[in-house]
């Protein structure tokens, strides 16, 4: 077995990047403080053809070098938007048809194993601090919450290691894999 050369990988640029249709996803960062870890979140987003990001209160946005850094490019292809309000922005997406899921640890979550994503439906991930998590008042107006299930003695996982799961998972549901 060989490993492939970085020109043997057909990556997409930016343009045609910008030209594919996009998964019907979108994350918004709430109170994210860490700017490696918002620069992670962009190359997942870049991974997935995720549709947007919204950066929201104290979530820094590009440019930045700290973001750059992670991002590797993926801000200039990801599209995002800064919104002063998570709440604001849930309620948004939910008049545009999206279901909210906040990604916490709450009464009643849905453990993201046993959840099942609808192919046809437009979703919206929060993601939240990395110490407060999704504020209180989010995770009361989403449609849901979704819990990655944990067995260790932690029962925290890095955001960016958060969104990478979810966004995996979610993509795979919605393909069909």
């Amino acid at each position: 077995m060989r490993k492939l050369e970085n020109s043997e990988l057909d990556r997409l640029n930016v343009e045609e990047f910008k030209k594919q249709p996009k998964t019907p996803i979108c994350i918004v960062l709430d109170n994210v403080r860490s700017l490696n870890n918002i620069g992670s979140v962009f190359r997942t987003a870049d991974a997935f053809l995720i549709e947007k990001i919204y950066l929201c209160g104290i979530t820094a946005t590009p440019p930045h070098k700290d973001i750059h850094k992670t991002a590797l490019g993926a801000t200039d292809s990801v599209a995002w938007e800064y919104c002063k309000d998570a709440l604001e922005v849930v309620e948004k997406l939910q008049q545009e048809g999206y279901a909210v899921y906040s990604v916490e640890q709450a009464e009643n979550a849905s453990m993201l194993n046993r959840f099942e994503g609808e192919k046809e439906m437009k979703y919206a991930l929060v993601f939240g601090n990395e110490v407060k998590g999704v504020s209180q008042k989010v995770v009361s107006k989403s449609n849901g919450v979704l819990e990655i299930p944990q067995y260790g003695t932690k029962h925290s996982l890095n955001i960016s290691v958060s969104v990478g799961i979810v966004v995996w998972d979610l993509w795979s549901k919605l393909q069909g894999e």
